[in-house]
């Protein structure tokens, strides 16, 4: 695949924290999420994700307040979020801690009431009787015609307009694969004129990383839950991996998660998708090689599905449990070379051990630096595993204890049900 893109250089040890700004707040507005960002930094998040921003058509509306991705605008902010001011408010803020923001692009379809239905009815694909629909059984939005050149330039510039009015740093892109491919690479051809952006997309096609930078780890997803549904093993997690690693191309980015919005309003949160696994397979998708993504909520933890179109917001206690969990994971992804991703630099090796069906060990290595996973993924509980071979080498610090062990002649581990243990290798 001829690479035309590069990604840019902060996002190979990146994380990605998406924002559901409707339920993170009791205002749920700009201004009281940039409240947040102070304990969100602490905690290691380094892009933010925004739901879409944009405001909300009333025709066709489902629920009280309708659906983040059925626009009625791309120039404007949905008023119940605030004004354009009180975004670019929040990205200078969210710049000054530290921070990257990209905002979700919904480029497939509108509302039914979008502005352009009334100045560029031609924008949109019409059925047999003429009228605007939808090709994928969606009721509240309607589909944009990209057999429609005039439709490319002006989606661009309403694109530019994010850019140029308020410094994001990327965009996350809503079911991409439902838009050509061709569009895409001419968005960002125009676009890379702006700035350097980080690129995300909703889908798992390969040839999209032509243009993205990344794409979504579905398949790893819902290997997962079917892992803790014991309808598969070790080895149906390893064949998705390698999937990744021998069909995508070497430098591309997968954004690993165990839930996100669709997930959690749909299909339920991440303990009831993943159970006792949850935090094991979390612990996974931050050191495996991709870009780790946490959901709203996950730090607190969120055990509840949110709704997705009414208010429903996140019930805070003012405690966050698992915020030094993803603190520690989200710093040593940082700081540690060895688990960046799409490094060419980086080796990440699975290591044998005497319970091979139902732990997963690995090794990621770039230089001298070395970070060993040891999952235990099953409901056994294993008082001792040995790692095969002669791989692990040296002295290595155990991130949650802080106990150090020389793994040289020494390579056993003592691990609880679904227990996890994560070491960096001291030199």
């Amino acid at each position: 695949m001829e690479k035309q893109f590069s990604a840019v250089e902060w996002s190979y040890d990146t994380n990605i924290y998406e924002v559901n700004l409707r339920q993170y707040t009791l205002d749920g507005t700009f201004a009281a999420f940039a409240k947040e960002l102070p304990r969100l930094r602490d905690m290691g998040v380094e892009t933010l994700w925004f739901m879409p921003i944009t405001p909300i058509s009333i025709e066709k509306r489902l629920g009280t307040l309708g659906s983040y991705y059925a626009c009625s605008s791309y120039l404007q902010t949905n008023p119940e979020f605030g004004t354009i001011q009180d975004f670019k408010n929040l990205v200078v803020t969210a710049h000054e801690l530290g921070f990257k923001v990209i905002i979700d692009w919904v480029a497939n379809h509108t509302g039914w009431d979008h502005e352009w239905t009334k100045t560029h009815p031609e924008f949109y694909r019409k059925n047999l009787e003429g009228r605007f629909f939808d090709a994928h059984g969606w009721e509240d939005v309607i589909d944009l015609n990209y057999d429609n050149p005039e439709l490319w330039s002006v989606m661009i510039d309403c694109m530019k307009f994010w850019i140029e009015e308020c410094d994001i740093d990327g965009f996350r892109c809503d079911m991409a694969m439902l838009v050509t491919l061709e569009f895409w690479r001419s968005a960002r051809t125009e676009l890379d004129k702006l700035k350097k952006l980080f690129w995300l997309a909703e889908c798992e096609e390969i040839n999209y990383h032509e243009v993205f930078d990344a794409s979504y780890g579905w398949k790893w997803l819902h290997k997962m839950e079917a892992c803790w549904k014991q309808q598969t093993d070790i080895d149906g997690l390893e064949e998705v991996l390698h999937y990744y690693d021998s069909m995508f191309p070497a430098d591309a980015f997968h954004a690993l998660f165990t839930t996100n919005h669709d997930e959690n309003s749909h299909s339920g949160s991440e303990y009831e998708r993943l159970g006792s696994a949850a935090n094991a397979f979390a612990v996974m998708c931050c050191t495996w090689n991709g870009i780790p993504l946490i959901y709203s909520g996950q730090e607190l933890p969120n055990k509840k599905r949110l709704k997705f179109f009414d208010k429903d917001f996140i019930e805070w206690t003012g405690e966050y449990a698992l915020h030094d969990f993803f603190k520690k994971l989200l710093l040593l992804r940082k700081t540690n070379p060895a688990l960046r991703t799409g490094d060419a630099a980086v080796s990440t090796l699975r290591l044998h051990t005497d319970a091979n069906h139902f732990v997963f060990a690995f090794l990621r290595r770039h230089g001298n630096n070395e970070v060993l996973v040891v999952l235990n993924l099953s409901n056994t509980d294993k008082p001792l595993v040995y790692v095969t071979g002669n791989i692990l080498n040296g002295s290595f610090t155990n991130l949650f204890s802080n106990v150090e062990r020389d793994f040289t002649n020494d390579s056993y581990f003592a691990l609880r049900p679904w227990e996890w243990q994560v070491y960096a290798k001291q030199f």
